[in-house]
C-alpha cells in the first residue's frame, strides 16, 4: 500500500464549489424551463394557423429547431453540473481525468463542471489532432476516396473514371467542352417545365 498523500481539494473547498454548482444548477434549470415553455408555446400557437404564409411557417420551424437545440444543450449542461455534484460527494471533484492533477481553482470557478485541467485539455486535443492528421478524420482519408464525384475544384471539375471526357484528360475544363462531351446528358425542357 502506498503512503503517498491523495491529491484532492479540502472539504472546505469542496463545500465552496458545491454552493457555486448548486447556484448554477438552479439558474440552468430555470433557463431550461423557460426554453421549454417557449417550445410549448410555439407548438401550440405557431403551427395552428391555417393558410399562413410559407415564409412564416418556415421561420416558425427554424425557431422551433433552434429552441430544441438550446434545450438539448441546456439539458447536457444540467447533467454535467449534476455529475460535478456527484464528484463532490465522492471527493474526486477537481481532479483532472487526463493528468490526475488538481484543476486550477480559477478554472473551476469559471467552469465548475470541468473534468480536465488546461494541460489535460491540451493533451487530449493534441491526441485528437494527431488522429485527424493521420487519416482518422471522418470526411476524407489520405486517398480522398470519400470525396464526392464531379465536385468543382477551382475552375475544373473532377470526374469519376467512367465519366471522363473523350479527350482523355484527367479533368474537364469548364471552358473547353460541354457537359454532354463529358458524358452527361442534357435534359430537354418541355413547355410545362418553364
Amino acid at each position: 500500500m502506498s503512503h503517498e498523500p491523495k491529491i484532492r481539494y479540502s472539504d472546505e473547498d469542496l463545500q465552496e464549489f458545491n454552493v457555486l454548482i448548486e447556484e448554477k444548477l438552479a439558474k440552468a434549470t430555470e433557463e431550461l424551463e423557460f426554453t421549454q415553455r417557449q417550445i410549448d408555446e410555439l407548438n401550440e400557437n405557431g403551427f395552428n394557423q391555417q393558410g399562413g404564409d410559407w415564409y412564416d411557417d418556415s421561420t416558425a420551424h427554424t425557431d422551433l429547431e433552434l429552441l430544441q437545440r438550446m434545450a438539448l444543450r441546456q439539458q447536457r449542461h444540467i447533467q454535467d453540473l449534476r455529475n460535478a455534484l456527484l464528484r463532490i460527494q465522492n471527493k474526486t471533484y477537481g481532479i483532472c481525468i487526463v493528468t490526475g492533477q488538481l484543476i486550477d481553482k480559477s478554472r473551476l470557478r469559471l467552469v465548475p463542471h470541468a473534468t480536465k485541467s488546461i494541460d489535460g485539455k491540451n493533451i487530449a486535443n493534441a491526441g485528437k489532432d494527431a488522429a485527424h492528421e493521420s487519416g482518422g478524420g471522418e470526411l476524407f482519408n489520405d486517398e480522398g476516396e470519400n470525396r464526392p464525384a464531379a465536385k468543382p475544384i477551382g475552375d475544373k471539375v473532377r470526374l469519376p473514371a467512367g465519366k471522363r471526357p473523350a479527350s482523355g484528360g484527367e479533368d474537364w475544363d469548364i471552358g473547353s467542352d460541354t457537359m454532354e462531351d463529358a458524358g452527361y446528358s442534357n435534359r430537354k425542357f418541355e413547355d410545362d417545365d418553364e
